[in-house]
Parts: C-alpha cells; sequence; structure tokens
C-alpha cells in the first residue's frame, strides 16, 4: 500500500562506475527504478550504503550517470534536495542541532522559511503526530531509536520527492519498526528500503539483492528474499561443514 498521488519518479543509472580510494565499490551498475517502494537488500559491504550515497549525490560517479525524470542527479545543485532525501544508517551523523524542533526546521529553512517559520511549522507537525511534547528536548535526552525517528520526521517534513533509508530499523524496538513501517505504507513520497530486515520489503513489488557491486537478484520481494535465504542458508551450511572438516583434521 502507498499513497502516491502522482506517478512516482523514475531513477536511472547508467553504466555507473563508484570508486572509494583505490577500490572500486560498484562497477558496470544499471538499474532503473520507478516503483513506489522499493527494498535493497544484500550482506554487509555489498554496496548499498555506497548506492544511497551516490543516489543522493553525497557521492559522485567516476564514470556513467545517475539520472532523475531524465536530468542529471550530480548537475542539479540545490534543486537536488528537492528530489532526494536520505536518512542515514547511524543517527548521529546525520543529526545537527541540540533539540527536536530545532532538527526538524533545518530542512524547511534550507527551502527559504525563515527560522521563526520553520520553528513553528516543525512544532505544529510535531503536534499533529501527536508529539509536541518533543518539540524542545534535546537530542541528547533521547534513545538511539528515537533519533532515528526524528531523522524520519526530518525528512516527512521536508518531503524530498524520494526518500532513501539506509537500515531504518536497526534501532528501533518492535512498536517502533510498526510505526515506521506504516509511516512508509502511508508516505506520498517513492520510498527505498535498504534492510535486513527482510520482513519489512518482503511485500514490496520490487527488490533488489545487491552482491559486491553488482545486481544478484531483483524482482517482486517475496521472490528475492527467498532466493537470497537460501543462499545465506548454503553460505552458513558451506562454513560449518569447513569447520567440521578442520575440527575432525586437528
Amino acid at each position: 500500500m502507498n499513497c502516491l498521488s502522482t506517478p512516482p519518479p523514475c531513477i536511472e543509472l547508467s553504466h555507473v562506475r563508484l570508486v572509494r580510494g583505490n577500490t572500486p565499490v560498484l562497477e558496470d551498475l544499471s538499474l532503473q527504478w520507478a516503483q513506489p517502494r522499493i527494498g535493497l537488500i544484500g550482506h554487509n559491504g555489498a554496496g548499498k550504503t555506497s548506492l544511497f550515497r551516490l543516489l543522493c549525490g553525497l557521492d559522485a560517479p567516476a564514470a556513467g550517470q545517475v539520472l532523475f525524470d531524465g536530468h542529471n542527479l550530480h548537475e542539479a545543485g540545490r534543486e537536488r534536495t528537492r528530489w532526494v532525501g536520505m536518512m542515514f544508517q547511524n543517527p548521529d551523523d546525520q543529526i545537527i542541532f541540540p533539540t527536536v524542533e530545532e532538527e526538524l526546521a533545518l530542512g524547511l529553512q534550507s527551502r527559504s522559511a525563515s527560522k521563526r517559520e520553520a520553528k513553528a511549522q516543525a512544532r505544529q507537525f510535531l503536534a499533529q503526530r501527536g508529539l509536541g511534547h518533543w518539540a524542545e528536548r534535546a537530542i541528547s535526552s533521547l534513545s538511539q531509536g528515537q533519533r532515528q525517528m526524528v531523522c524520519w520526521l526530518a525528512l516527512l517534513i521536508t518531503a524530498p520527492r524520494t526518500v532513501l533509508l539506509d537500515e531504518p530499523y536497526a534501532s528501533l524496538d518492535l512498536p517502533g519498526q510498526a510505526q515506521l513501517a506504516d509511516d512508509i505504507a502511508a508516505a506520498p513520497q517513492q520510498v527505498i528500503v535498504s534492510t535486513h530486515v527482510l520482513s519489512h520489503v518482503r511485500d514490496y513489488a520490487r527488490v533488489v539483492w545487491l552482491d559486491q557491486g553488482q545486481v544478484r537478484g531483483d524482482g517482486p520481494g517475496e521472490e528475492v528474499c527467498a532466493a537470497y535465504e537460501a543462499a545465506v542458508a548454503t553460505e552458513v551450511a558451506a562454513r560449518r561443514a569447513r569447520r567440521s572438516v578442520l575440527s575432525s583434521g586437528s
């Protein structure tokens, strides 16, 4: 379920190469994403976060290009923040200001709202969600999961057309995961979720399985998640067999 009133944007990666230091992270990667909800899965180090950093403009490709509705994303300047927003895996890498209302107001100020207008809109937004008491709370007083929720709210209030969520469930308890899943389902934006918690993307129409910077699976969530789980089971069985052989040999 999603609440998009207009067709989602189309993000296209064309023969993209991304290098960090001297190490290729993504190599000749081509993808086209135009679904409202997309899952991104794979092992740690598969390139998922690097792909997200590329899509929001934090990293630039060494070759190829990234298009957002046909426009070169890396030549868009400040307009890019209206197109794509990202929630980092660690909220402490993202949060800047000491209070919740100031953090939420930051994105509104970048959209030409005055500081006073931005804070008023932030307080109203929090009140509408039953979180009015959070407005003046110090970020330092919040749990990891609550800080993660602040980052999500900051994206909702600025409303970029596409939202990238990097391991958004990692810091949340079960009620928090359920709340975030409901929020994602109701969000008017295109949402791309990178996660190890496969249950949250299994019902998505599109899931991409990334493996060492390459697409290993791409299709309906149920099928791709099942293939990934089977591959992991095979890896675990092989690792246990090797340990058994080494143990018996000693």
